[in-house]
């Protein structure tokens, strides 16, 4: 049987740090990868030993053991005993210590990959080497027993997917039911979202992988611009048509909210463009939906269209007054 020489084989040195022995597992793996390689039997079989080197070596239970064994290895190949005696009192004296306190596995090829490039049924990518030293359990007894062995519960990935909602519908909360892979989801949106806001759906992403727990669902929200309302945090802005008389001689308008009309009293003299602050009329604050922002009122003068003859007359009558010194 033929031994391995793992450091060797990535080109490090035997105190080589994990670092350093990922970097050179890396660069030896991208070199020789069979799908780089197609049809590059010699390839792939390097790919295989990088592999395999990486599995010990990454492993610091299963470096240990290898380590000792590679020094009992050369002094019994100096001694001039026979190979297959040392492996049969190696099997004998380690089997038990080595397969206590494993760590572990690590691993940057999945099983997948390794049963679709080098067969089905058996793991096929370890050596005899690898099996006498830390048994066919461990690498080749059967993929199953290998997936068993060595994948770890691995938590699902989010999800993510963009809602848009109207300005009325971020003021008073909303639900949007979605199909997500066949399942019908129902979520609650709440008061206050804005643009950019998250709505968090726990456990509805992909699923995990040997028993892991599922990843969630984060819904993006995107609120549409409204007719009227401009939105500053929780702050509205709205623009409020007041004729000019009631600018000149002052009275009483109309101020849209999101829930319902009010009155606004505007002063005599109010130029065009005043803004007007409205406590607690805005949007509620998303993470406080009992408190709510300010709607800001701006007035805008509208003029007076298809005068009569009379009323012209009076608006000459007006800028001569003003004209007068």
């Amino acid at each position: 049987m033929q031994y391995k020489d793992y450091y060797k084989i990535l080109g490090v040195p035997k105190d080589a740090t994990d670092k350093d022995i990922k970097k050179a597992y890396r660069q030896l793996a991208r070199q020789y990868h069979p799908d780089t390689h197609p049809g590059d039997k010699q390839a792939e079989e390097t790919f295989k030993e990088v592999n395999e080197a990486y599995e010990v070596l990454s492993d610091a239970e299963k470096r240990r053991t290898y380590d000792q064994f590679g020094s009992q290895w050369q002094q019994y190949q100096r001694g001039g005993g026979n190979p297959q005696d040392f492996w049969q009192q190696w099997a004998a004296q380690g089997a038990g210590a080595r397969g206590q306190g494993a760590g572990p596995q690590t691993r940057t090829v999945s099983p997948e990959e390794f049963e679709q490039m080098f067969g089905g049924g058996g793991f096929g990518g370890f050596s005899d080497f690898f099996e006498t030293l830390f048994g066919r359990g461990q690498a080749s007894g059967g993929f199953d027993a290998f997936r068993q062995a060595s994948a770890r519960p691995t938590r699902g990935r989010d999800a993510e997917h963009s809602i848009d909602v109207t300005l009325e519908e971020a003021f008073a909360g909303t639900t949007r039911v979605l199909q997500i892979d066949g399942e019908r989801i129902e979520v609650s949106i709440p008061r206050g979202v804005k643009t950019g806001s998250r709505v968090r759906v726990a456990g509805k992403g992909a699923p995990g992988s040997a028993g892991g727990a599922p990843g969630d669902l984060h819904l993006r929200v995107n609120v549409t611009p409204h007719s009227v309302f401009t939105r500053e945090d929780a702050d509205l802005r709205a623009r409020v048509p007041v004729d000019i008389y009631t600018l000149v001689l002052g009275g009483e308008v109309q101020v849209p909210t999101l829930e319902r009309p009010v009155v606004l009293t505007v002063p005599p003299g109010t130029p065009n463009g005043k803004v007007f602050r409205l406590r607690g009329l805005g949007m509620p604050h998303l993470r406080q939906p009992d408190q709510r922002g300010d709607l800001y009122a701006v007035t805008e003068a509208q003029v007076p269209q298809n005068l009569s003859d009379k009323e012209l007359e009076l608006f000459r009558q007006l800028r001569a007054l003003r004209q007068q010194p």
